[in-house]
């Protein structure tokens, strides 16, 4: 009966597609809970059309998809509908690491074949529809008079029902580092040039392009979220606004020729996703970027696994230390500059004596491996020169000892991270690529943060483009066969591909702590990341700096624009199996209970709870510990002081827990007060109402224990 139902409908397709002056209606599906509804017509220049309602709201209003190419007459027009596929599709699959246990992957799907019967060739556009949004992509089948082909522009629309309300960064083929904009859609094109700062790459296209992933919220309270899912082989998909009809289109970044895809069929296109719901909570919640990406690449993924992790760059980035060895010479050849000459500057961090003590602290404190950059030769003059064979990614800076260091940290229970900058050299990276990760196996390294600072060699070639795509992607493959774990910086942002290769356990793509360092975030910054970036996958945001002033600076530098409680809720709002506790050792010993918070915190959940949420306002989610019966809850506001109100009916009934509240003091300001907190402990259980004061960008964090005996004797109930 199913196969008379998909043989009916092409039939319908195809005669209503050359029926004169009439929309031919293909199909329409719904969600599996029906409160999504998609409808997709082939209009009379026969050009695709697809429209999304929820619970009967309009969603994107009628919208034109298509393909313009090079040379050639295109995949925009001229087609007939000649059939349509329906299906359901029902699995749960279990992360290798995430927010939690196992994710249900339920949807229903439309495939439509469209034929240009001019060029007699096919394009498939598939559809699959879940209860918390959209994804579409296009695919090409092998054929003929289709077979290599260069596009010219995608031409995707989204057409808005509104002057919604958006949450956006400009449009920049080269960087995802810019602080956030909130206003209406028409009021982008004048807020663009104050939008826009500077960066060490950059290269904005549009004064009304945007980039995905693009929160939004409409007048009568939709929540609606634009992005891409698994980008592979495919340029990265900014969104540019038609702001007199409010239609935003695809704009796929370039390659040095200004070529925006070289495609070769069979292929196709990522997805591009539409998460909707009228409740903030499920935009953070939702799955369903990770949902579009294929299943984990690796039979063996035992080798993977989250990291808790200290490093020296906080103080290099601030500019206390260097990462540099020496000042004495001007420009560096690889294997022709002898360090063994030159004097040390005195401000190196990555020396013996300083490493060794990060190694002492974490093993002390339960931590996992410490990061060092500035480790290897080269970095007197890595930076803006176009420098093609720059680093080596294995000669290390005479006063710092590779085995010696690495023999000492094993003894102590503790893994060194390796650190790859490129300086966008990405010609130069893949030809060490195999030595420096041989290397990093040799020398018990089984983690590296890989940078790519500055303008991409090949000259002209674009950080988000197809090439450097293609180059990320091998990267993180490559790992595997070394069994490394790949934490990108200055790399595409995610979509969800730590999915199909989990492995990619970190990305930065996106405004970090470091700008807290010389620039600052806005209060609301981390409010909108879990809305906004982290829609793709999880970000090394690296939280945790106690010391908000930087004393060390003597003010020379910009303050964190936080409170301390605040950086403490960030391992539980901020997401990621990969969380630096980024302060020096000293901040942290000068508040050492505070700090037991970042040392309990888990790094991988078995449940996550979203309890409110608001873009640009304040988030509080709770989360599972992996394994355990260990609650975790943080909370974080903007810019305004507010009050957090929750029940802990998440937590298991019948039991009692003990409740640990890092929260802002009384006087805690993050202008005036930064470090003022208190903490509170109590027995609590899953009927406790919580009401927590958040002062000015500030926040909260929340430890949820089972109870043993003699926690019942000793610690009151919580009042």
């Amino acid at each position: 009966m199913k196969n008379m139902k998909i043989l009916t409908t092409a039939v319908l397709c195809l005669l209503l597609s050359f029926s004169m002056g009439a929309t031919a209606m293909a199909e329409s599906i719904t969600s599996p809970d029906g409160q999504l509804k998609l409808d997709f017509s082939v209009n009379v220049q026969g050009e695709p059309v697809y429209e999304l309602t929820y619970k009967g709201k309009g969603v994107i209003k009628p919208s034109k998809l298509g393909l313009e190419l090079k040379n050639d007459p295109g995949l925009m027009n001229g087609f007939a509908c000649i059939d349509t596929k329906t299906s359901t599709f029902d699995e749960t699959w279990e992360p290798v690491w995430g927010e939690v246990k196992s994710i249900r992957n339920h949807y229903n799907e439309m495939a439509v074949t469209l034929n240009q019967k001019a060029q007699d060739r096919n394009m498939i556009i598939r559809f699959r529809l879940y209860n918390d949004g959209l994804g579409f992509r296009y695919e090409f089948p092998q054929q003929k008079n289709l077979n290599y082909f260069v596009i010219k522009e995608e031409h995707s629309q989204f057409a808005m029902t509104g002057d919604h309300t958006a949450f956006w960064i400009p449009g920049d083929y080269d960087t995802q580092e810019y602080d956030y904009t909130e206003s209406r859609l028409t009021e982008i094109r004048g807020l663009m040039k104050g939008a826009i700062t500077d960066n060490a790459s950059q290269t904005s296209f549009s004064p009304t392009g945007v980039q995905t992933s693009l929160q939004m919220k409409t007048a009568d309270g939709l929540y609606i979220n634009l992005h891409e899912a698994a980008l592979v082989d495919y340029s990265c998909m900014h969104l540019n606004l038609d702001d007199k009809k409010l239609i935003f289109e695809s704009w796929l970044t370039p390659d040095a020729m200004g070529d925006k895809g070289y495609m070769q069929t069979p292929c196709q296109s990522p997805w591009r996703t539409v998460i909707v719901s009228d409740d903030a909570r499920d935009i953070l919640a939702s799955k369903l970027t990770l949902n579009l990406n294929e299943p984990c690449a690796y039979q063996d993924v035992s080798w993977i696994k989250p990291v808790k992790y200290i490093g020296v760059w906080w103080e290099m980035i601030t500019g206390k230390s260097s990462w540099a060895y020496t000042d004495d010479v001007y420009s560096v050849k690889l294997g022709q500059t002898d360090y063994s000459k030159t004097s040390p500057n005195g401000r190196h961090a990555a020396n013996n004596d300083k490493v060794k003590r990060y190694i002492d602290f974490a093993a002390q404190h339960g931590f996992d491996q410490v990061l060092v950059e500035g480790w290897n030769e080269g970095w007197e003059d890595w930076f803006g020169k176009s420098k093609d064979y720059v680093f080596d990614f294995v000669t290390p800076y005479p006063d710092f000892d590779v085995k010696m260091l690495n023999a000492y940290a094993k003894e102590k229970g503790v893994k060194l991270m390796m650190h790859h900058e490129t300086s966008a050299s990405v010609r130069n990276y893949e030809r060490h690529l195999d030595t420096a990760y041989q290397f990093m196996v040799d020398n018990g390294y089984n983690a590296v943060k890989s940078g790519y600072v500055g303008n991409i060699i090949p000259r002209g070639e674009h950080h988000y483009g197809q090439w450097m795509n293609n180059h990320y992607l091998y990267a993180v493959t490559k790992a595997a066969d070394y069994k490394i774990c790949v934490n990108a910086h200055e790399a595409v942002r995610p979509t969800g591909l730590c999915r199909t290769y989990p492995n990619l356990i970190g990305n930065e793509s996106a405004r970090g702590t470091e700008y807290e360092a010389f620039a600052g975030n806005k209060p609301f910054h981390t409010t909108l990341l879990p809305f906004t970036r982290q829609i793709g996958g999880p970000m090394d945001y690296t939280p945790g700096i106690f010391d908000t002033r930087i004393s060390f600076l003597d003010g020379k530098h910009s303050v964190v624009r936080t409170t301390l409680a605040k950086q403490l809720a960030l391992y539980v709002t901020m997401y990621s199996p990969l969380q630096m506790a980024a302060d020096l050792p000293e901040s942290y010993e000068r508040y050492p209970d505070a700090f037991q918070f970042i040392k309990d915190v888990a790094l991988d959940w078995d449940d996550s709870k979203y309890l409110e949420a608001e873009p640009g306002d304040y988030i509080t989610v709770a989360r599972k510990a992996k394994g355990t019966n260990h609650w975790f809850v943080g909370g974080i506001t903007d810019e305004n002081s507010r009050t957090a109100a929750f029940t802990l009916d998440f937590l298991e009934p019948d039991k009692e827990y003990v409740a640990t509240l890092y929260a802002d003091g009384k006087e805690a300001d993050y202008e005036k007060n930064p470090t003022s907190y208190q903490i509170k402990k109590g027995i609590v259980t899953n009927k406790t109402k919580m009401s927590v004061k958040l002062a000015r960008s500030g926040g909260f964090a929340l430890s949820l224990i089972e109870a043993a005996p003699s926690d019942r004797k000793s610690i009151k109930k919580w009042k």
